[in-house]
């Protein structure tokens, strides 16, 4: 549990725990450098990584809401806030939804 923990966090192969996912900032390989896993088994396979990178979004957006309601900032502020926040964020959402979707499909669909 510990490898799979750690292979989420330094954003490797689901299968191996040792692959590279990512070649660039947003390019992934195409297989696993290290065993061979195809990365993508279809076309639109993350699709299912949007709901990692939705819940990743509202647990940015909501303390940022919460703190600036708290303190009676107007809405405009409040977007403007939130807004920055997803835009400074996106690669890492972007990554971690990926590698989570990779991991969650490798756990109940194992190849």
């Amino acid at each position: 549990m510990i490898r799979r923990l750690w292979a989420i966090l330094t954003q490797r192969c689901p299968r191996c725990l040792k692959g590279r996912v990512f070649c660039g900032l947003f390019k992934t390989h195409d297989t696993c450098p290290t065993c061979g896993l195809s990365y993508q088994r279809e076309p639109g396979y993350f699709l299912g990584a949007m709901y990692f990178s939705y819940g990743f979004g509202v647990a940015i957006v909501a303390p940022i809401t919460w703190y600036l309601i708290e303190r009676d900032t107007d809405l405009t502020t409040i977007a403007i806030a939130n807004a920055t926040a997803l835009i400074l964020t996106s690669p890492l959402l972007f990554r971690y939804a990926r590698i989570l979707w990779l991991h969650f499909d490798q756990l109940f669909h194992p190849r």
